[in-house]
């Protein structure tokens, strides 16, 4: 038995001594950043440095493996190819601007992967640029923040283009061609905070589909003021037709109204189903709190039964029960 787990314990010792020691590393260098007044960030921060470190030495690993043979190697001699110095580069990364020596060749067929050429903005950047918008700052707002925060200076412009090219992304997957058919969709909404002139919560709808092999495809999402009809819903399933998909088996949604009209004019065929969750949710609201547990345990046979009769018999023994108390209650999964 010691055989069999000492290997097991050992990686383990391993592993825990490679993290003392990375974070031993890490202590001792803000230990001695913060000792000689260096900041963490910025022209001449810590991680700026560290950055730049990183990616010189991957980018000279990019080179050897492009040339075949590492710097100063005597078989790079009459190779036809070899290095030809640096030249010099700002690139903007998350922890501000980096100042880049990027190795050359002489007949420049030499083309990196880590900082591209003419590549003068890291990814991460970019999504940076993209969670500050997310989160409703404009682009003065964001330009301003990393200045502040990383002595970086971004234009509007710039992050109006990081920001348009996700809107066009974005807008290509909202219309791309779905499957032809669907055995089941979910619609639900989910709310979030969105600024439009000021902070407000809006429905977000998200209309995932189920495909004929079994995996979820989320069709797409639109965005509501909370006071949705028929003719709302009858546009966002008319846009779901027109990409392609003729018809649904099952749809299962809340009780939104002008849902299940607009759904039975799209796809005539298709089952409504009411959401379970819904129903729960919905019956708890018409109930006093302390009988939510005794109430949620009554619930269970009714949407748990195996049988349509086994669930309108459990339904029956729920209205005898809390009939008198909760009549609404009654009325809504009858309804349902």
């Amino acid at each position: 038995m010691s055989d069999l787990t000492t290997p097991v314990a050992s990686s383990a010792v391993a592993g825990s001594a490679e993290r003392s020691v990375d974070e031993s590393l890490a202590q001792e260098l803000v230990e001695r950043a913060r000792s000689e007044g260096v900041e963490l960030v910025g022209p001449a921060g810590l991680l700026t440095g560290l950055t730049k470190t990183v990616l010189e030495t991957a980018l000279e690993a990019e080179l050897d493996e492009h040339l075949g043979y590492p710097k100063h190697a005597v078989e790079g001699r009459n190779t036809g190819n070899s290095r030809n110095g640096t030249r010099a580069k700002t690139v903007l990364t998350e922890v501000g601007e980096v100042e880049l020596e990027v190795p050359r060749d002489r007949d420049g067929s030499f083309e990196p992967k880590i900082v591209r050429k003419r590549q003068r903005r890291m990814s991460g950047v970019d999504e940076l640029v993209i969670s500050l918008a997310a989160k409703g700052l404009t682009t003065g707002e964001i330009a301003a923040h990393l200045a502040d925060v990383y002595g970086a200076e971004v234009s509007k412009d710039t992050i109006s283009r990081i920001t348009e090219a996700v809107v066009e992304e974005l807008t290509a997957w909202q219309s791309r061609p779905l499957d032809s058919v669907y055995p089941v969709v979910f619609i639900d909404a989910i709310h979030v905070k969105i600024r439009d002139g000021k902070v407000v919560n809006r429905p977000v709808y998200t209309v995932v589909g189920v495909t004929v092999s079994g995996e979820r495809d989320i069709l797409g999402l639109w965005v509501g003021d909370g006071g949705e009809g028929p003719k709302y819903w009858h546009q966002v399933l008319s846009e779901i037709l027109n990409r392609g998909t003729v018809d649904v088996c099952i749809v299962v949604c809340d009780g939104l109204r002008g849902l299940p009209e607009a759904i039975a004019d799209v796809w005539p065929q298709a089952i409504v189903q009411t959401c379970v969750l819904h129903l729960i949710r919905n019956s708890f609201r018409y109930a006093s709190k302390a009988d939510w547990a005794e109430l949620a345990r009554d619930l269970r046979p009714v949407y748990s039964a195996p049988t349509e009769a086994a669930a309108k018999t459990a339904l029956d023994e729920l209205a005898g029960k809390w009939g008198e108390r909760y009549p609404a209650i009654i009325r809504l999964w009858q309804n349902a």
